[in-house]
C-alpha cells in the first residue's frame, strides 16, 4: 500500500524525514486524497521548478484566494503584485526592476556592514549561555533588510511583525485567525511605507532599495502599489529565510560535530558548506505551483489545473542524487542546492543570504573554541514552508 501525504499527520511533524523517504520509496510521484500533487525526489522537483508548464500565479486561483480573505481583500491585493507570484512577462518586467540591487557588486558592497553587525551582536552575546536565535540568527538578518531597504531603525521590529503576519499567506492552510491578522497587517504596513516614501520624493536617490525601486529604469517604472507589494514581501523573505538558514545549520553542525570540526579546521569550506547545509534542511521547505498544461513528472501524467508541491527538504535527501543524504558532506558541490530555488524564480537574495549565514558561521568558529547545545528540546515556528526554530540555546567558551 502507498504511503498517504498528509500535512496534518502527527507523523510528518515527530520526523518529516523518515516520512518523506517513505513517501519517496512507495509513491515518489504522489496525488493526494484532496487532489494536489506532491514531489519528493530531486530530479522530479527540479523538473517541475524549470518547466515552463508550471505557474506561481496563485493570487489567480479562486479557491486559493478565498481561503486567504477573497480577491479584493488587502492581502490579495499585494500578493497579486508580489515577484514571486507572477509567471511569464509580468514576472521578468519585475524581475528586471528589483534585480537592480541584488547583484553581486551591490551585495558585496553590504559585507563591511555585515561583518560589523555580526561582530557587535557576538560582542553582546559574550561568553556562557545563549539564545542564537534571539541573540544573533534574527536580529542580523533583520539589521541587514532594514538597511538595505532604507527602513529606519526604530521601524523595524514593527515592520517585521507586519510582514511576519502576512508571510502565512503562502503557507499552504491558512487558519481564520491569521487570515485576520494578515489582512490587518497589510494595510497597516502599506500606509507606513506610503508615508516613507512621500519623505524621499524629491530628495536625491540614497543607496537603499526603496529609493532605488522609486527609480525608473529604460523608460519603466514601478507603480506605488508594486513597490509596496514587494518591499513587504523583500522584507520577510530577507531576514525570514536567513534566520532558518543559520538556526538549521547551526543545529546540523551541532549534530554531527565531525563536520563543525572540519569547517573549523579548514575556513575555505565555508561556500559550499552554507549550500550544503541549506540541502541538508533548507529554510524554505517547499514550492508550489499550477500546472497549466499536462506535465510529465516521473513516470505520471499530472493533469492541467492540478497544484504540485515540490518539497524541497525532501528532495536535498533523495540518495538518487545525494550519496549519504543524512551526512553533513561540506565539500559536496552535486547536484546544486534546490534551496534557493531553481528556474525563472531562482531566489533573488541567494547571494545575500549566502553572505549573511557565512560571516555568521565564521565569526562564531574563529571566536568561540566550544560551541554546545544546551538542550535537544528546542521549539520551531508555526510556518510549514518557512521551517526554523525559535530558539537555540547554546553554550558558548572562548
Amino acid at each position: 500500500m502507498s504511503a498517504l501525504y498528509d500535512l496534518n499527520d502527527p507523523a510528518l511533524a515527530a520526523d518529516r524525514f523518515g516520512y518523506y523517504r517513505r513517501l519517496r520509496e512507495t509513491d515518489p510521484v504522489h496525488r493526494t486524497p484532496l487532489g494536489y500533487w506532491v514531489l519528493t525526489r530531486y530530479d522530479d522537483v527540479s523538473a517541475l521548478l524549470r518547466s515552463p508548464h508550471s505557474s506561481s500565479a496563485f493570487p489567480k486561483e479562486p479557491g486559493w484566494a478565498m481561503t486567504r480573505g477573497g480577491p479584493t481583500c488587502p492581502v490579495m491585493r499585494s500578493v497579486d503584485k508580489w515577484l514571486l507570484l507572477q509567471d511569464g512577462a509580468d514576472h521578468r518586467r519585475l524581475r528586471k526592476l528589483i534585480a537592480r540591487v541584488f547583484t553581486p557588486r551591490f551585495i558585496d558592497r553590504l559585507r563591511p556592514r555585515i561583518t560589523e553587525i555580526v561582530d557587535g551582536l557576538l560582542d553582546a552575546m559574550g561568553d556562557g549561555e545563549v539564545d542564537l536565535i534571539r541573540d544573533l540568527a534574527l536580529p542580523m538578518p533583520v539589521a541587514v533588510v532594514g538597511e538595505l531597504l532604507g527602513i529606519p531603525v526604530e521601524d523595524r521590529a514593527r515592520c517585521r511583525d507586519w510582514t511576519d503576519k502576512v508571510g502565512y499567506v503562502l503557507d499552504p492552510d491558512v487558519s481564520p485567525s491569521r487570515r485576520i491578522a494578515m489582512n490587518k497587517a497589510e494595510p497597516e504596513f502599506r500606509r507606513y511605507l506610503l508615508d516613507l516614501m512621500a519623505s524621499r520624493r524629491g530628495a536625491d536617490p540614497e543607496h537603499d532599495l526603496l529609493s532605488v525601486l522609486m527609480q525608473a529604469e529604460d523608460g519603466d517604472q514601478l507603480t506605488e502599489d508594486e513597490i509596496v507589494a514587494n518591499i513587504l514581501l523583500i522584507f520577510n523573505a530577507g531576514h525570514e529565510t536567513t534566520v532558518n538558514l543559520i538556526g538549521n545549520g547551526m543545529l546540523a553542525l551541532l549534530k554531527q560535530p565531525e563536520a563543525l570540526e572540519a569547517l573549523r579546521a579548514d575556513p575555505s569550506l565555508m561556500p559550499t558548506a552554507v549550500d550544503e547545509l541549506s540541502r541538508f534542511d533548507p529554510p524554505v521547505t517547499l514550492a508550489t505551483r499550477i500546472a497549466t498544461a499536462d506535465l510529465e513528472i516521473g513516470g505520471k501524467t499530472i493533469p492541467k489545473g492540478a497544484h504540485v508541491m515540490g518539497l524541497l527538504d525532501a528532495a536535498g535527501r533523495d540518495p538518487e542524487r545525494y550519496p549519504d543524504p543524512d551526512r553533513l558532506d561540506l565539500a559536496r558541490t552535486e547536484p546544486k542546492t534546490l534551496a534557493f530555488s531553481a528556474g525563472p524564480h531562482f531566489c533573488l537574495g541567494a547571494v545575500l543570504g549566502r553572505l549573511e549565514a557565512a560571516t555568521v558561521f565564521s565569526h562564531l568558529l574563529e571566536r568561540y573554541g566550544k560551541i554546545e547545545l544546551v538542550r535537544e528540546d528546542l521549539p520551531v515556528n508555526k510556518h510549514f514552508n518557512l521551517h526554523g526554530l525559535l530558539e537555540l540555546p547554546l553554550r558558548l567558551t572562548h
